[in-house]
């Protein structure tokens, strides 16, 4: 019985501990990392490049023996030899072949060729299903931050005018203030009171969606505090070299003309007709007989002209892909790169602004418990104070956003997951 408590306890122990685990806020790069091995659409991804592993698998095996059989009976009973039945082996022929048809012209060495470039490829795409996965759980995360940073001026926005209505609603009942100024924080009060029931409604949609991404059936909290700022490169050129370099679509375009030039290689070979050789024994009339076969395909009229052509138009096509990605890279760097020069630029010019509003609230607040101006200009202020504490995380939220895009658009993101 001690022993089944002693049990038990240690059972609750790790249980408590792995809830705090749980329950721990979680930074991007976390966040990357745990969607890189649990999310449910990237694990079924893994499975095209295990299936293209499969392949090399079926390009290195051999074509297998052929065993072919045939008998022929003797149909007319006159025609049997004397004093036979028609089981008798003198009445029948019977032909035994065991052939094996031969890879000529390099077929197998290209299509094992054909099936580790796929491999490859496949492995390319595969990192490019990351960075796209990666680019939608940083923004998703930002999008969790961005709510949990509303909810907090919210509150405390809130938490300013309950401690003013407080205070007026004391300073009504003294006679101190009017009515109608009494009623105006209210309104304000009751005005703050919906806005932070909808952005915690915001906050857990969030976490729920950012969840999914992580492969987790809960919603999941995120370390506000986290700032990633990540080394990064301040020059355009650097950023194109390693966008041209280090992204996973360019490399599976490279590694698709791969492909496809193995491709055409292993349809030409496949023009040559497949021989066939084998041993012959055969029994006719109870003699028997040994001989050698061997069988070609007469290219007369199909040498795989249709492949062979479709194979030096998906090269072309694959070569054409290359050219416009490259375009595209530059033009995606270049508007990513300006995007995060503008958002930076806008966050220095926001903190003067943050600065000032929030000495005119104190200012005013002041003031006005002091008799020295109106509840409107108070009003005014507070509102004035939320709207600029708004306006600048959503700016900081952008700059962040323009950031990821960055790392999303030169390649970069990739890294961060490891």
């Amino acid at each position: 019985m001690r022993f089944q408590k002693s049990i038990l306890i240690v059972i609750l122990v790790f249980s408590f501990c792995f809830q705090l685990k749980a329950q721990e806020n979680i930074s991007l790069k976390q966040a990357l990392q745990t969607a890189k091995t649990n999310n449910p659409v990237l694990k079924a991804e893994r499975f095209n490049v295990k299936m293209a592993e499969s392949y090399i698998v079926t390009a290195k095996l051999r074509p297998n023996l052929i065993l072919s059989h045939e008998t022929l009976q003797v149909a007319e009973s006159s025609d049997f030899a004397p004093q036979t039945s028609w089981h008798s082996n003198q009445n029948r022929e019977m032909l035994w072949e065991l052939s094996k048809p031969l890879q000529i012209a390099g077929q197998r060495k290209n299509k094992i060729a054909v099936a580790n470039h796929n491999y490859s490829f496949e492995e390319k795409v595969y990192g490019e299903t990351e960075r796209n996965l990666f680019f939608e759980v940083a923004n998703k995360w930002l999008e969790v931050w961005e709510a949990q940073k509303q909810l907090q001026i919210i509150e405390s926005a809130k938490s300013n005018i309950d401690s003013l209505l407080f205070t007026n609603q004391v300073r009504y009942r003294n006679q101190v203030i009017t009515q109608t100024d009494l009623f105006r924080t209210e309104l304000l009060a009751k005005q703050y009171n919906i806005q932070h029931k909808t952005a915690r409604q915001e906050v857990e949609n969030h976490q729920k969606e950012f969840g999914f991404l992580l492969g987790m059936e809960r919603g999941v909290k995120i370390d506000i505090t986290d700032a990633f700022l990540w080394q990064l490169s301040e020059n355009l050129e650097s950023l194109l070299m390693q966008a041209l370099e280090n992204r996973s679509d360019m490399q599976a375009t490279k590694s698709l003309m791969e492909v496809s030039e193995s491709n055409v290689k292993l349809q030409k070979s496949l023009a040559y007709p497949e021989p066939e050789v084998g041993i012959i024994y055969n029994a006719q009339h109870s003699v028997p007989h040994l001989g050698i076969s061997f069988s070609l395909d007469l290219p007369f009229f199909n040498r795989n002209q249709g492949e062979i052509q479709k194979s030096h138009q998906l090269r072309e096509q694959a070569e054409q892909n290359l050219t416009a990605l490259q375009q595209q890279i530059q033009t995606e760097v270049s508007i990513a790169f300006a995007n995060y020069k503008l958002q930076q630029q806008n966050i220095a010019d926001y903190e003067q602004l943050l600065e000032q509003s929030q000495t005119i609230l104190n200012n005013v607040k002041h003031a006005y418990l002091r008799g020295g101006t109106t509840i409107i200009d108070f009003l005014e202020a507070q509102t004035s104070w939320l709207e600029t504490q708004q306006e600048y995380f959503e700016t900081v939220h952008s700059f962040r956003q323009s950031y990821v895009q960055l790392f999303y658009a030169t390649g970069l993101i990739n890294q961060l997951a490891l």
